[in-house]
């Protein structure tokens, strides 16, 4: 909601709230095969102990406290993804046609958001809507879709992102599967509403200004994306299809100006690092907390201490191995005077 918000078409509170409601309707109504691919698609349900759940949880939530550490965007839901890996690994039990699925979205949806993004905004410069848009009358309605685009997105978000929290707690038979994604849109819908005041401020103003055409065409279609693959149960990346669809605007504005390298490094670096660093933690735990086997925990501290290292080069280094959501969105100059 923050494109709207920043737009000045909805005050922040209505934003906030409207955006709860959306994504806890997202999750209630389309949240289940989303849950069932986290919990038995990966790896056997049978894989999942009310442990082996939490460890698996606990890898994620580690993970993406140690990249907000380092100020890296890491995707929640490769996260989620990695850390069932990493369990799956341990028992020899990873459904790797399912896997290589997976990653096929991963790096398929935004290349399509890139491509659905030019198409758009090479849709906008056709004359004839040019003039419709200039016009008095087209504000009121563009400001109506700005907001229920922004709805669409918030919903698709509950449908694909709920899962990485509850899908290893209905596996383990913790929680049925109704249940869980009524619970887990509702934690995350309060999230949203009570702690999303400063999250919703820096998407909406600090960040950059776009017209609001340009806001229906980024949320409608990251929206879309992540609805189609949230049906055929696939966790996507939202946070990448969004960026992807920021710079098919730039391109399509402004040319090969804006695929500047380091933006293509943040982009694999998220891809690559976020399941990697979440499998390796799962991974580890395991073996240190159930297994008890040392042995191959040399071998994961290796790999730790090289996605260390490469989330350390982001940080040190963002000019020239990557940059974070507010530069390449400063980087495209998305900003329209007066």
């Amino acid at each position: 909601m923050g494109i709207s918000y920043g737009a000045g078409v909805i005050a922040k509170r209505k934003a906030l709230a409207l955006c709860a409601i959306a994504v806890f309707l997202g999750a209630w109504l389309g949240g289940e095969e989303v849950v069932k691919t986290i919990g038995s698609g990966i790896v056997p349900s049978s894989t999942f102990t009310t442990a082996i759940a939490l460890i698996v949880l606990a890898s994620a939530a580690l993970s993406l406290f140690l990249a907000n550490i380092f100020g890296i965007p890491l995707s929640t839901s490769e996260v989620a993804v990695g850390s069932v890996i990493g369990a799956g690994v341990v028992y020899q039990s990873v459904f790797v046609g399912k896997v290589l699925w997976i990653a096929m979205f991963w790096l398929l949806t935004p290349f399509a958001a890139f491509v659905i993004a030019i198409l758009a905004a090479s849709l906008l410069r056709r004359p004839f809507i040019k003039t419709w848009m200039e016009k008095s009358k087209a504000g009121p309605i563009l400001a109506i879709i700005v907001v229920l685009m922004g709805l669409f997105e918030a919903f698709s978000a509950g449908m694909n992102n709920v899962a990485n929290a509850v899908g290893p707690l209905v596996a383990a038979g913790l929680m049925q599967k109704g249940d869980a994604v009524i619970w887990g849109g509702l934690a995350v819908a309060l999230g949203a509403f009570f702690l999303g005041n400063r999250v919703i401020e820096t998407n909406g103003k600090k960040i950059t200004t776009l017209r609001i055409e340009e806001g229906c065409v980024i949320s409608g279609t990251g929206a879309s994306i992540v609805t189609a693959a949230s049906l055929f149960g696939i966790p996507v990346p939202l946070t990448q299809i969004t960026t992807s669809s920021i710079i098919g605007i730039g391109f399509a504005k402004y040319g090969k100006a804006v695929l500047k390298k380091d933006i293509v490094v943040q982009l694999l670096t998220v891809w690559i690092v976020s399941p990697v660093l979440s499998m390796v933690l799962s991974y580890t735990i395991i073996q240190l907390v159930i297994e008890q086997n040392f042995y191959p925990i040399i071998a994961m501290i290796g790999v730790l201490i090289s996605v260390f290292g490469v989330l350390f080069l982001m940080k040190k280094s963002p000019s020239k191995v990557g940059v974070t959501n507010t530069k390449v969105a400063n980087k495209l100059k998305f900003v329209e005077k007066g």
